[in-house]
């Protein structure tokens, strides 16, 4: 049982930071006003943590292999804590970004620690569940922001929507940092692991690419979608927050299930593969739905915003499985580092899409990017970890 309470830990510090981290997309129209900015430059500003995560994430990782989980997440979960808290009282542009910046990259470390509770604590059999149950931290995260955070935006502004990031962070932080605890010993899938480092694997890179072209439609339906739902289709932005509250509701049952269908059949990039091509169908009748304005098209965003994350799990456990526990935290990291470059990426360049040519085309090139997945899951030749 000690097992379950450390990754309960390691959820809740990732789902209380994820809050300032992911969340605050979903108060996109209120940012736009805020600072009275055109879309890309709002949709900068909401992902802001992206860029300061993007820079943190290995140097997380490395402390995460030498000192633990306890150290990472109760410093960096606390000092992102206190960084929430200090945007709530500046009013320049550049500064909030820069802050939410440094929020991000002292709250990274809860996406790194989480994923090495998984590996060090739990047989290969059990990984996938409890892998699914870690990822649940970022849906989870995203639900409770998506019902909290636009009443919150419409009644207190953003500075109540930045106090109430810090207070849940700095809770996750102080109980991290009391509770947390070493395992009694290591754990690994025997014949795992390299002896050396895990890149001489043309595996894992192909890994790390599959989630760098997955984290595309992901990002422009997360960011976008209740914006989406606001101008084109004219929901009110708490119903539409609503929504996609949800829907990650929906997502964190489907990671949940994802991960038990990996460990029953002991494959990861099989069931990736299936589920790639399932967020296939759903993108498609999106871009469908949003170019005709069909009444489907709310339907297909909720549902886009569910498959869209349903897969994460398994490339992040792949990774860390090929990586073995010496290099874990730094191949995690490196992983989240590789989906935050795009992210981050991704975001304005979607934004000027959506702007000149419509939502359907940033949907499509979501599409694009999952489509073009298929040829790099490293699928063929996977062994079964089910006996390991």
């Amino acid at each position: 049982m000690k097992r379950w309470l450390m990754l309960a830990l390691g959820v809740n510090a990732h789902t209380s930071v994820t809050l300032g981290l992911g969340g605050l997309p979903l108060i996109l129209p209120e940012i736009q006003r805020h600072f009275e900015v055109s879309l890309p430059v709002a949709g900068i500003i909401a992902n802001a943590p992206a860029i300061g995560i993007l820079f943190a994430l290995v140097a997380w990782g490395a402390l995460a292999d030498r000192h633990g989980e306890r150290v990472v997440l109760g410093t960096g979960v606390g000092l992102a804590a206190v960084l929430f808290a200090a945007v709530a009282f500046v009013d320049r542009t550049w500064a909030v970004i820069a802050l939410l910046a440094l929020a991000g990259a002292a709250g990274s470390a809860a996406l790194v620690g989480g994923g090495r509770i998984v590996l060090r604590w739990f047989e290969p059999p059990e990984r996938g569940v409890a892998m699914g149950v870690r990822q649940v931290s970022f849906t989870l995260g995203m639900a409770i922001g998506a019902f909290v955070l636009p009443p919150v935006a419409r009644a207190h502004g953003l500075p109540g929507v930045l106090a109430v990031c810090a207070a849940v962070s700095l809770l996750a932080a102080v109980l991290a940092a009391i509770f947390l605890a070493e395992p009694p010993r290591t754990i690994s899938a025997p014949g795992s692991a390299p002896t050396g480092t895990p890149y001489r694997q043309p595996a894992l890179w192909r890994v790390h690419a599959t989630s760098a072209l997955h984290v595309v439609p992901q990002m422009v339906v997360s960011t976008y979608g209740v914006t989406c739902l606001v101008h084109l289709y004219g929901w009110d932005s708490v119903a539409a927050g609503q929504l996609f509250g949800v829907a990650a509701i929906g997502g964190a049952a489907v990671r949940i299930a994802v991960g038990r269908w990996s460990d029953r059949t002991g494959l990861r990039m099989r069931p990736l593969l299936l589920i790639t091509l399932a967020t296939l169908g759903v993108l498609v009748l999106l871009v469908v739905g949003t170019i005709t304005g069909g009444e489907f098209g709310p339907v297909m965003l909720a549902l886009a915003a569910v498959m869209t994350v349903a897969g994460n799990g398994l490339a992040y456990l792949a990774a860390g499985e090929l990586a073995g526990p010496a290099w874990a935290g730094r191949v995690l990291a490196t992983h989240n580092t590789v989906q935050n470059t795009v992210s981050l990426v991704i975001t304005p360049l979607a934004g000027v899409l959506i702007e000149h040519a419509g939502f359907w085309a940033g949907f499509a090139g979501g599409l694009a990017c999952a489509l073009l997945s298929l040829s790099v899951i490293p699928f063929r030749g996977e062994r079964s970890r089910r006996h390991d």
